[in-house]
């Protein structure tokens, strides 16, 4: 419990401004802590798989030189092989490793090819620091997020998972109260819709800002977590209380612009955060429960607020909203800790540089950070990266597309359920939002589906392939394809049968079987880029979700006057046009992904 204290916002926080490294102290600033082999004098050797294969084809290293180096149980070499090691005279890094010998060494054959690094004339004992990076002590190291206990791991998820939550809904909490807003702020129904809008804009905007800072070591995850929801739980008590005179209308659409600002890093890093802890093969089973959460924000506000809202006014919403998300905050601030393993690396080495003295302990995401491009290149791979991966590779801009579409029909419902379900069926502010429970069942279906498909058939395959593709990665897309067709037939059969004479129960099946299809396309199209562009990956889901979030601030501001023009059958008619087309793009990348990803170059094609 300790540990997790400290790792959280509150542990970092004390610690920082007490000063007292013995509040909440880390292993290495206990007493009986043993310093590492690396560390605690003499030279020694770290080798890992691809250093010593390197080594083993430039002949240098002879049988009975490798020593394990970062470990605390680890045996000190004999002085026989450091003197075979001090022989070699070898300094050589390779991006995680460092093998580094001081004294002169007497030149051999097998040397000759090996550049061997100049020493001074004047100073022919003088020591050339390279850097030391810290790594995990023990492939079971306590400290590493993926040896965490399951209790721990649950704990952290449940974090996460309430935490979407609570962002997801505040885009919906809103909906029930635009015609109050239009009113008390004497402006139309189409700009009270903005408040929907701009806050989906928000926080599609906010991961290309958020995901790359949370990757910084020195930063990490939990800080952006913590610091944004902080700001985010101001703002929606500001929303709760924004005055109705001049200017509050303005002041009140910025508000909801930036909550969905500060509370996007959910959906830019909450993913990683879960990557952080569980294997590939045991990842999509918690993806799909947190996804689970992400799915029921939305669908759940207008069935918080519908009623508050009709008897308490159009703020109850905003107040709903501010409710939830500050005891979220707090246990997130005292109980989150950071999963990050960079960022763990990152403090380890720091106190172990407070602790020796030696100023060339670092860790290896230090050593990368410290080699990287320019800022300008930083940007480019970033910003400009993904974007141009989406306009050369067809299978990340088909994605991207139908990601866009799915979510902008699903944010288009927040207008047509009004049309349908009050003007047609006489539902009132309340009980319009009911028919967003539709979704419930739906995800009840799918979530447990794909679990037990998953269970079946990927993770046996997956445990048995080499990373990062773990297997074939198409026939991962299986689930999808078989329910593909369920969402242009969800959407014909909710356009087809909203009218009078058809029972209010017709079209909330047809919702149903649409959410199938969507909550098993977004499981299937992740998974296939996670692993099929992994070094892309964090950049790519960046500029999808920015890509869906523009989309669906999109179809709010205009699905309501194409409902009125064209009626609620032939708007989400056409809606359903364009699921046919998504579908048959499934079973092309199902079928033909393979050939595609031996096209691109940027796909992972072995």
């Amino acid at each position: 419990m300790w540990d997790t204290i400290r790792e959280s916002s509150l542990g970092q926080l004390a610690r920082f401004l007490s000063r007292r490294p013995d509040l909440f102290p880390y292993p290495e600033e206990l007493a009986s802590f043993q310093l590492p082999d690396c560390l605690s004098g003499g030279p020694s050797a770290l080798l890992g798989d691809r250093l010593e294969d390197k080594l083993k084809r430039q002949r240098v290293v002879s049988p009975g030189t490798e020593h394990l180096l970062f470990s605390t149980t680890a045996t000190t070499p004999s002085k026989e092989k450091d003197k075979d090691l001090e022989a070699a005279s070898l300094q050589t890094w390779d991006e995680n490793l460092l093998i580094s010998t001081p004294t002169p060494a007497k030149r051999t054959p097998e040397l000759d090819d090996v550049s061997t690094p100049a020493r001074s004339p004047q100073a022919p004992n003088a020591e050339k620091h390279e850097p030391v990076p810290i790594a995990w002590y023990t492939p079971t190291d306590p400290s590493n997020p993926q040896n965490w206990s399951l209790a721990k791991k649950a704990w952290i998820t449940t974090q996460m998972g309430l935490y979407t939550f609570a962002v997801y809904i505040g885009s919906s909490l809103y909906a029930p109260s635009e015609a109050q807003v239009a009113s008390a702020f004497s402006t139309s129904a189409e700009a009270a819709a903005l408040g929907i809008a701009l806050y989906v804009a928000g926080y599609g905007l906010g991961p290309l800002l958020w995901s790359p800072l949370s990757e910084i070591p020195g930063i990490g995850r939990t800080t952006i977590y913590t610091a944004t929801f902080s700001v985010f739980v101001a703002l929606a008590l500001g929303a709760s209380v924004v005055d109705n005179g001049s200017g509050g209308f303005a002041g009140l659409l910025v508000l909801r612009f930036l909550l969905g600002f500060f509370g996007s890093p959910c959906l830019a890093t909450a993913g990683a955060t879960l990557d952080d802890m569980f294997a590939p093969w045991k990842l999509p089973y918690v993806l799909t429960v947190w996804s689970a959460a992400s799915g029921l924000g939305p669908a759940l506000g207008p069935v918080v607020a519908g009623f508050a809202v009709a008897e308490m006014g159009w703020r109850w919403g905003a107040w709903e909203l501010f409710w939830l998300a500050a005891p979220v905050w707090l246990f997130m601030f005292a109980g989150l800790p950071e999963t990050n393993a960079d960022t763990i690396l990152h403090r380890r080495a720091t106190c172990l540089r407070l602790r020796t003295g030696r100023s060339d302990v670092t860790c290896e995401a230090d050593l990368r950070r410290a080699h990287m491009s320019s800022a300008r290149q930083v940007v480019v791979d970033a910003l400009v990266k993904p974007w141009q991966i989406n306009a050369l590779d067809p299978a990340v801009l088909y994605t991207t597309f139908y990601s866009a579409v799915l979510y902008g029909t699903y944010y288009s419902f927040f207008e047509a359920f009004p049309l349908v379900f009050a003007d047609m069926y006489g539902f009132n502010l309340g009980e319009s939002g009911l028919p967003f429970l539709a979704f419930v069942p739906g995800l009840l279906i799918a979530v447990p589906s794909y679990i037990i498909w998953f269970r079946v058939s990927a993770e046996p395959v997956m445990r048995k392939e080499l990373p990062p593709l773990y297997g074939h990665p198409e026939s991962r897309l299986l689930p999808a394809v078989a329910t593909t067709f369920m969402g242009p037939i969800g959407l014909f059969i909710f356009a087809w049968t909203s009218r009078p004479d058809v029972h209010w129960m017709v079209p909330i099946v047809g919702l149903t079987v649409q959410y199938i299809c969507m909550v098993i396309a977004y499981q299937c199209m992740n998974f296939y880029i996670s692993r099929c562009y992994p070094k892309y990956s964090a950049s790519l889901f960046a500029a999808n979700t920015f890509a869906r979030s523009s989309f669906a601030a999109g179809s709010i501001l205009f699905s309501k006057p194409m409902y009125e023009a064209m009626g609620v059958s032939g708007g989400v008619s056409l809606l359903g046009g364009l699921a046919i087309l998504c579908a048959g793009g499934m079973v092309f990348l199902y079928c033909y992904g393979d050939r595609l990803r031996n096209r691109s170059r940027f796909a992972q094609s072995s």
